[in-house]
């Protein structure tokens, strides 16, 4: 059973630093990442007329902290460390239109003690949410090429974040096994790159990036081979999707994706034409979600070597 978090002196000094913080770094919102339940009316006192965010494993609480006049989020991810739950909790939140991807919140979490709030910390979004470690493609446990991956990502991120010429684009790449995911696709009608060599196709030349930009406005899938060459462009996919279940609200371009990455071990990459959001589907699962952001996202290091006989590179 969750602790519940007294209420106690300290965590009421927490909430007034909390708020003198938000006060003067313009912050958006609070964030209090709790284990279990609290006295809501005084954290709803100490924190006045700010706009808190309230995240929790435990459902049972969040309809008790809704009462109160605070956004509720609700996690799944019991035992996860403390780093995973607040970089969920803001995802979260950022696809709850709570807060704006770029928006600045100051959180409040137990990062020593469980059930005792004794960590604060102001988060940027688009700094804290932006980047991604090579170790996070590295769990998708796949055979493409680390750095294929990377610049299809990057690609993929750019066309969520900018659009073209002002308006929203959403498309789907397919990367790896480009052989197997073309039988079970079909050309929606011209395709933009046949004809080309495969060296005038490779995703790593920026000047085939930009083009691809343009041919994402176009209808269909973009198929990419390991080594980074795009294979074809407009392409329907057609792929089984049975025992897929995917969130509320995805549409068909992310069960396009989820099929394909059942069907093949290729990593499909859609991006929200609504939103803009990245997602990275493997075995017809979502396996990383990457929000928008005005700024390029980097890419951190991670200092890590594989284990013998998994060469991701």
């Amino acid at each position: 059973m969750a602790p519940s978090i007294k209420f106690t002196d300290q965590l009421a000094a927490f909430c007034k630093t909390a708020a003198q913080l938000a006060k003067r770094e313009d912050a958006d919102a609070l964030l209090f990442l709790l284990e279990g339940s609290t006295d809501w009316g005084k954290l709803r006192g100490a924190t006045g007329q700010l706009h808190v965010l309230v995240s929790s494993d435990r459902t049972q609480h969040l309809a008790k902290a809704e009462d109160f006049g605070f956004d509720t989020i609700e996690l799944n991810i019991p035992d996860s460390p403390v780093y995973e739950r607040l970089t969920q909790s803001l995802l979260e939140a950022v696809a709850e239109d709570l807060i704006a991807p770029e928006a600045c919140v100051v959180a409040l979490y137990s990062g020593f003690e469980v059930g005792t709030i004794d960590s604060i910390s102001v988060i940027r979004l688009d700094e804290h949410l932006g980047r991604l470690t090579v170790h996070d493609l590295w769990q998708l446990d796949t055979k493409v090429p680390t750095e294929t991956l990377k610049t299809a990502v990057d690609l993929a991120v750019a066309i969520g974040r900018e659009g073209r010429e002002g308006k929203p684009v959403g498309t789907l790449f397919v990367v790896g096994e480009h052989r197997r995911v073309l039988k079970h696709c079909y050309p929606l009608g011209f395709d933009p790159v046949r004809g080309y060599g495969a060296n005038e196709r490779q995703l790593k030349d920026a000047k085939v990036r930009e083009s691809i930009k343009e041919i994402a406005q176009l209808d269909g899938a973009l198929i990419v081979a390991a080594d980074g060459a795009v294979a074809a462009a407009c392409q329907y996919v057609s792929a089984p999707a049975a025992d897929i279940s995917l969130s509320k609200g995805l549409g068909a371009r992310h069960w396009a994706a989820a099929a394909i990455s059942r069907a093949t071990k290729a990593i499909a990459i859609s991006v929200s034409e609504s939103n803009g959001t990245v997602r990275l589907f493997q075995n017809g699962e979502v396996m990383l979600r990457i929000e928008p952001f005005r700024r390029a996202m980097k890419w951190k290091d991670f200092e890590y070597e594989p284990p013998a006989g998994k060469d991701k590179d």
